[in-house]
């Protein structure tokens, strides 16, 4: 068997895995990614996920995440604006190739694609590298960037898997005790998702679902919205449509901890799950017309056993992720775990707390503002509320990732970089989005880089070396506190995110430091159009423009949305009635204007 030698070995070519890859190698360590899968990107690609939630607004839009959403931009000349579950919706084609070009242009990082770990090697409490089928890698760090945590499993390095009790770390959201609703949803469900085609009026070629198919199931799936609003939630350009839908839709949850179990177990929830899609997919069609057929050869599938007796083409697979996209994996026992405690704002605030250890530094790696947001099918899970009111819309309270969640309690050689990090069940609703572990996955591949550099355990790493590595990242520098109006474009970036790093205690609960002197030139982009009308104010920060100009959408109201902190500013001085003219995007699938510049009329 073949013996490779590196400084670092990154396991898993998800979003983590191929974040902590890529800063690796840019921080000077010879690195090697193995991913199962021939897409990097994980939940932004193999999986599916091309329409991401979280750390939307233009201040969070830092470190890979936001050098991701700007490549997405230049390859993506039709613009984001697509659907109204994000911001930010692409054809996953795109992603990939971002991160494949990306990976590929490092030449110190190797990338071998198509293997899963088969053990971990260790000497005593240090894992010193993972065989695979056909290799074996050695290396000084390991990061653990596998879907469902893998390494975890196979080091026999202590994890969680399945729910916390209130009385454990008096999470408000916990449950006080096992049920049957517990019981039958040990984590949260994985999505298989599938991508439909608008074949306009042309008729698209039938879906059959599988024998067994129980359409009852999705009955009502679409309660509430009108048909179009359902397939806009995750409209895609090219006339594709991403089906990941949780109420009665493809979410599937039905004996999950079969994921962790056997090889033959979690094959058959794959093969269940991915039917499960398809009969959701047919009951659409038959519901809503044949104009809607599966997207055919978007994705590429290794054509194993199980996945040729589905009695779908190999281009009909293709309308398929690569695989599910996983909401939870094992989780870490690290030296520190991140519960919803972590992640709520303090009383009277609008962020939550900075994580300080005894010393009073600051331990924050990575930020993260999603609401706390949890999938089952079986039922609905009553969480506090972590939302406020941004930009004429609702977005969620910021928070951090402390660094010492990616590391275990007592096992050396190894940082974890995905949704395996140390979080509760409740907690990972927040952490677990595709630009929180993006984030996660930097900071990762950073440390990594150091600890080789130094010659130390990632565990005996500075974190502020850390993080003044991240802020100072020649390529993709990352925010570390989370400042709503501290864009990166601003001259005194820099000085506020080492501010708040050196004086924690002075975070202001506003979550916004001083406005810039000057403010910044609006600039207008030739990518924008230009809208006029009459501005209203509405309760709770939402806001509307009746439109006089373009004339094909006279007499339209449409909302006004903004992810500037300046047009935000803006937004809520304008007097109501006031005639302004706006340069933005109309997105027809959110119904809604987003705003880049503003010009008051009057």
């Amino acid at each position: 068997m073949e013996q490779l030698q590196t400084d670092v070995l990154v396991v898993g070519g998800g979003a983590g895995g191929t974040a902590a890859a890529l800063q690796s190698a840019r921080g000077g360590a010879n690195t090697i990614l193995v991913s199962e899968f021939s897409w990097l990107g994980g939940m932004l690609t193999s999986a599916g996920v091309a329409a991401p939630d979280g750390n939307e607004l233009v201040a969070f839009q830092t470190g890979l995440w936001g050098a991701f959403l700007r490549e997405l931009r230049q390859k993506q000349p039709t613009g984001l604006d697509w659907g109204w579950v994000s911001f930010f919706n692409y054809d996953p084609r795109i992603g990939a190739q971002i991160w494949s070009d990306w990976v590929k242009s490092q030449k110190n990082l190797h990338w071998i694609s198509g293997y899963a770990p088969l053990e971990v090697l260790r000497k005593g409490d240090r894992i010193t590298g993972v065989r695979f089928p056909d290799f074996t890698i050695n290396a000084q760090v390991t990061i653990d960037a596998t879907e469902l945590g893998d390494i975890l499993a196979q080091g026999e390095i202590p994890y969680r898997w399945g729910w916390e009790w209130q009385q454990q770390w008096q999470e408000p959201s916990a449950p006080i005790q096992s049920s049957q609703f517990t019981d039958n949803c040990p984590v949260q469900d994985p999505t298989w998702v599938v991508l439909l085609q608008d074949f306009g009026e042309t008729q698209a070629p039938a879906i059959k679902p599988t024998p067994e198919a129980d359409f009852s199931k999705f009955q009502g799936a679409w309660d509430g919205y009108d048909p179009q609003q359902f397939l806009n939630y995750g409209r895609l350009p090219g006339g594709l449509m991403m089906i990941n839908w949780p109420h009665k839709g493809n979410d599937y949850g039905v004996g999950l901890d079969r994921l962790i179990a056997s090889a033959p177990q979690k094959q058959a929830f794959w093969r269940e799950s991915l039917q499960h899609s398809l009969n959701f997919a047919a009951f659409i069609q038959q519901h809503l017309g044949r104009r809607y057929g599966l997207a055919e050869s978007i994705f590429p599938h290794t054509m194993s056993a199980w996945k040729t007796d589905l009695g779908l083409t190999p281009q009909q697979l293709g309308a398929f992720a690569i695989h599910p996209y996983y909401r939870e994996s094992r989780r870490l026992c690290g030296v520190q775990t991140i519960t919803e405690n972590h992640i709520l704002p303090v009383s009277g605030s609008r962020v939550a707390a900075l994580p300080i250890d005894h010393n009073g530094q600051c331990e924050a790696i990575a930020i993260g503002n999603y609401p706390n947001d949890h999938h089952y099918s079986a039922g609905l899970l009553p969480v506090k509320l972590k939302l406020l009111r941004w930009g004429g819309r609702w977005t969620g309270t910021p928070f951090t990732i402390p660094y010492r969640t990616l590391i275990p309690e007592t096992t050396e050689g190894l940082i974890v970089a995905e949704k395996n990090i140390s979080v509760s069940h409740i907690a990972n609703g927040a952490t677990r989005l595709q630009p929180v572990v993006l984030g996660i996955g930097q900071a990762a591949g950073m440390a990594a880089a150091l600890s080789v550099q130094q010659r130390i355990s990632p565990r005996m790493l500075s974190v502020r070396s850390l993080q003044q590595a991240l802020l100072t990242d020649p390529i993709a520098p990352a925010a570390i506190i989370p400042l709503f109006n501290l864009t990166g474009d601003r001259a005194d970036w820099l000085k506020w995110q080492q501010y708040y790093l050196d004086h924690p205690q002075a975070y202001p609960i506003t979550g916004e430091v001083p406005p810039p002197d000057p403010h910044p030139t609006q600039l207008i982009s030739p990518s924008l159009s230009e809208f006029s009308g009459q501005f209203h104010r509405h309760p709770d920060q939402e806001y509307s423009l009746t439109l006089s100009q373009p004339h094909s959408l006279l007499g339209q109201v449409l909302s006004l949305v903004t992810l500037h902190p300046h047009i935000n500013q803006q937004l809520q001085t304008i007097p109501t009635a006031t005639p302004i003219t706006v340069w933005g995007r109309h997105n027809s699938a959110g119904r809604w204007l987003l705003v880049e510049v503003i010009k008051e009329l009057c």
